[in-house]
């Protein structure tokens, strides 16, 4: 997904701001929808909200597509450098996006071609060489790349990120400077005011001077809260000192109450745009000329959203928590507050039916890539190097909790009178995976797709052995005689009898030693 435009103008728009837990991508489509120009991602707080998910994904580039068994949800602090060095792209078909997971498995950022020209990145960071890299990770799934240098938090701030940078222009300088140079998108910040006007001035010349192409000014100091009055006449002087547009931000609480304040905010401030964060929270159809919707309304187009991009439900709550506001005492607020699943906030707003479908639709796509995928492939491929490979991962869903595959190929192996099966795993140093080549009766075998346990790279090992030699691995419904034989008579013997206590695996005697490779060097598995 890669986007063609290589500007976005930033005259006379209307900005959905970055916002802690609101910003994700519902609440981004939604805005959209409502008529905002540009949507900024959110914000991560210290809160961690995580969800396994099962959707088929294709990572980017050098990776093999798979069925992605990952946590979604939201790192413990803003969406800062360094976390997103760690991400690594990956293309979800069954949810049409284009995710940036973890080490961990939690998506960090999802986004989709429907908002690929309109959302800017924001990321918290204090360097900026890793800033860059940050930029050019995401660089071709969103149309602009933004520097929080506004947030007053604690968890921002410590690091040397947020507002602290606004007491060094020397790193906000080279920050934006090697951004502008180094990245193809348009390069914006967002800053608060100083406590002089004089130093505000002086600091963002500095800053249109590295050459960026908006700046969004919050008109508050780094110790204001909301409560504090907006400084309009701030950002007018900063407007009408810069040739850059200018975002003028803050105005939720005292200024915008409905689609014609955003305007007159505009006008008060001289600013080229308007960026709006708490009034569009409370009611993203803020934006919509013809005035706003009915909440109801609004919740459940939100709550579609929500369902359909597979959003965390206590991510999708905390939104309409912000909606409900003085309604959250009514019969739907408590309902909404007692909710816990995505289910049960679709049954609070009569969208049940629509849930049960919506997830029968997605199960059933994701059956119809994994069905499509290579590790179903009927003939395993034998390359130049003698290894038969297959693209396999091992499911433990799809086996018995008592017979594993690695189990059956010992097995059969002791029934030919066989040498016991040898494994060796390597970890790749870039990602961290695993892949294990078996040796089974001097042929090799290994799986294409590397994962993410040496324990599950092993059994991928031996299913593309035993796939190839047409033999039963140990899938639900499979029976496997001698190996169910000895179950049923393990469990028919006294329960306190020291011979009923589990002997060691004997294949995890038949292993060579464990290879964690050095970076830059090269596997020893043959074919990598």
């Amino acid at each position: 997904m890669i986007v063609n435009n290589l500007s976005l103008c930033y005259h006379n728009k209307l900005i959905l701001a970055p916002m802690v837990r609101v910003g994700t991508l519902p609440m981004r489509l939604l805005a959209l929808d409502y008529g905002a120009d540009i949507v900024y991602c959110e914000v991560f707080t210290e809160s961690i909200r995580r969800q396994k998910h099962r959707s088929f994904v294709s990572p980017a580039k050098d990776q093999e597509p798979g069925l992605h068994g990952g946590i979604v949800g939201h790192l413990g602090q803003e969406l800062i450098d360094l976390k997103m060095l760690q991400c690594k792209r990956v293309v979800n078909e069954a949810l049409s996006t284009v995710d940036f997971v973890a080490p961990d498995d939690r998506v960090v950022f999802r986004t989709c071609e429907r908002e690929q020209s309109k959302v800017v990145f924001q990321m918290g960071t204090s360097d900026a060489e890793r800033a860059l890299a940050v930029a050019r990770l995401v660089e071709n799934d969103v149309a602009g790349i933004d520097v929080n240098m506004g947030c007053p938090k604690e968890y921002s701030t410590k690091g040397g990120m947020g507002a602290a940078l606004l007491s060094d222009p020397d790193k906000i300088e080279k920050i934006l400077s090697t951004l502008v140079k180094g990245t193809r998108r348009p390069v914006t910040c967002k800053i608060r005011i100083l406590p002089s006007l004089e130093d505000t001035l002086s600091l963002v010349k500095r800053i249109e001077g590295t050459g960026i192409a908006a700046i969004a000014v919050h008109g508050r100091k780094r110790e204001e809260r909301p409560q504090h009055p907006v400084s309009c006449e701030a950002i007018k002087a900063i407007a009408e000192t810069l040739s850059i547009p200018v975002i003028a931000n803050g105005g939720s609480h005292d200024h915008i109450q409905g689609y014609l304040d955003i305007e007159d905010f505009r006008r008060a401030t001289a600013a080229s745009s308007v960026m709006v964060a708490r009034a569009a929270m409370w009611n993203p159809s803020i934006f919509l000329k013809e005035g706003p919707r009915p909440l109801e309304e609004v919740m459940q187009k939100y709550i579609r959203y929500a369902v359909q991009y597979d959003n965390h439900y206590t991510n999708t709550k905390y939104c309409l928590c912000q909606m409900l506001r003085e309604q959250l005492e009514s019969p739907q607020g408590r309902l909404l507050h007692a909710a816990q699943s995505s289910q049960e906030i679709c049954e609070a707003f009569g969208l049940g039916a629509f849930y049960e479908e919506t997830t029968r639709e997605l199960d059933a796509r994701r059956a119809k890539l994994l069905a499509r995928s290579p590790e179903e492939a009927e003939e395993p491929a034998e390359d130049t190097s003698g290894i038969i490979k297959m693209a396999i991962k091992f499911d433990r869903r799809a086996y018995s909790p008592q017979i594993t595959p690695k189990m059956c190929l010992l097995e059969w192996c002791r029934r030919e009178k066989l040498a016991q099966p040898v494994y060796e795993t390597v970890q790749r140093p870039l990602d961290r995976l695993f892949c294990s080549v078996v040796t089974v009766a001097e042929q090799k075998y290994q799986s294409t797709l590397w994962d993410k346990s040496k324990k599950l790279a092993e059994q991928a090992a031996a299913i593309v052995c035993l796939r190839s030699q047409g033999l039963p691995e140990g899938r639900l419904g499979e029976e496997i005689p001698s190996l169910h034989k000895r179950k049923r008579e393990a469990f028919d013997q006294d329960p306190g009898d020291p011979r009923t206590q589990e002997p060691a695996m004997p294949e995890e005697l038949c292993k060579k030693p464990f290879v964690a490779l050095a970076s830059g060097q090269e596997s020893p598995l043959e074919g990598w």
